[in-house]
């Protein structure tokens, strides 16, 4: 008798949600079973789709389509999407607290049935709000966006093996309140002029046009200004990060390499903070220098955030979902109602059929 194809929906609303699902999909795809993509709202574009991508273009399609299981990298999805509803996370835990004083990335909105954390730091807090909620079950099985980055190197497009200085990545949140990208333009500026350091600038798609801009006028020899929705490549070309309190930051450790923070208002011992302009340069070369207490304290960060560096994590988000898939959800309470959001939802989407 013939295996049932499972099928896998890719629910996303952000460009960079293709590059935290692919390793997830060629995964799928490989053993023979189904993904679908479907894409949420205007701040994502199907320009991004490869050829052999199928696009699932209306939530109508999605019912007639029936996924099994589907995989979120936002914080929600609509109720009435069939499947099992399972979170992968958009980006490691930054500390940044919401307006009712609640660290964002462990707000419960009712829409999953599992999460699927990243190592302890995100695991043990998500085992005691399904204590507390008894609506999702936990399983810490690495994040599959970054399979790539620690499986062999390949082509990197953002490499110059002919330039022998050192590489310096400047990541900025888009936020307003905690980016420092405005702030300190003209050090970076005065900094890539003097040519010391090669440049590569990379910013969250949210990050105002302005400042974009900005770094944009700014491209030289010395500075590359960099688009792209899969930021792994760029992570890997630098030997040092400059930012701020991007999660961005914590991808980067994860290479075990050292990022200068400025503004940063954690007092984290695995991060070089620095508060003032004048003192970036003199951080970035004490950064550079690798030092023994810093590259012990990284380590032993990213042994909390992600520990699990075998490039297998799709492998056992995979797995996850299908020991779910067979045992179900009957042990779960059900979730509450959620009416408003749904609403809101509902009308996002343009689809109100019961």
């Amino acid at each position: 008798m013939e295996q049932k194809q499972n099928r896998y929906l890719f629910y996303i609303a952000q460009n960079y949600s293709y590059a935290i699902l692919r390793p997830l999909q060629e995964i799928i795809v490989k053993r023979g079973d189904a993904v679908s993509w479907f894409l949420e709202g205007t701040e994502v574009s199907s320009v991004f789709l490869t050829a052999t991508e199928q696009h699932l273009k209306t939530v109508d399609e999605v019912l007639h389509w029936q996924p099994d299981v589907v995989f979120v990298p936002g914080n929600v999805v609509p109720r009435f999407i069939p499947g099992l509803k399972i979170g992968v996370f958009h980006g490691f835990n930054a500390g940044k607290v919401n307006h009712d004083g609640q660290i964002s990335h462990f707000r419960i909105r009712s829409c999953f049935d599992l999460y699927c954390t990243q190592g302890p730091a995100t695991t043990l807090p998500f085992i005691e709000l399904s204590k507390k909620f008894k609506t999702f079950h936990v399983v810490e099985t690495g994040w599959p966006t970054l399979d790539p980055m620690f499986a062999s190197s390949k082509e990197n497009p953002y490499k110059d093996d002919n330039d022998p200085r050192p590489t310096v990545l400047f990541c900025s949140t888009f936020s307003r309140r905690l980016s420092c990208a405005s702030m300190i333009f003209e050090r970076i500026k005065m900094l890539s002029m003097q040519g010391k350091y090669r440049w590569l600038v990379q910013f969250h798609p949210k990050m105002d046009s302005q400042i974009v801009a900005q770094y944009k006028s700014i491209e030289s020899v010395h500075l590359r200004f960099i688009e792209t929705d899969n930021v792994l490549p760029v992570l890997q070309a630098a030997d040092v990060m400059l930012c701020d309190t991007s999660s961005v930051l914590i991808m980067f450790l994860l290479q075990g390499k050292p990022v200068v923070a400025f503004n940063n208002k954690t007092e984290s011992e695995h991060l070089v903070h620095v508060n003032d302009e004048e003192k970036i340069e003199q951080a970035i070369e004490y950064a550079l220098s690798y030092p023994k207490d810093l590259m012990s304290k990284i380590e032993a960060y990213s042994a909390q955030i992600h520990p699990k560096r075998d490039g297998l994590s799709s492998q056992r988000v995979l797995q996850a979902a299908d020991d779910l898939l067979e045992k179900g959800v009957g042990d779960l309470k059900p979730k509450p109602l959620n009416l408003l959001r749904h609403l809101k939802m509902r009308k996002k989407l343009h689809y109100w059929k019961i």
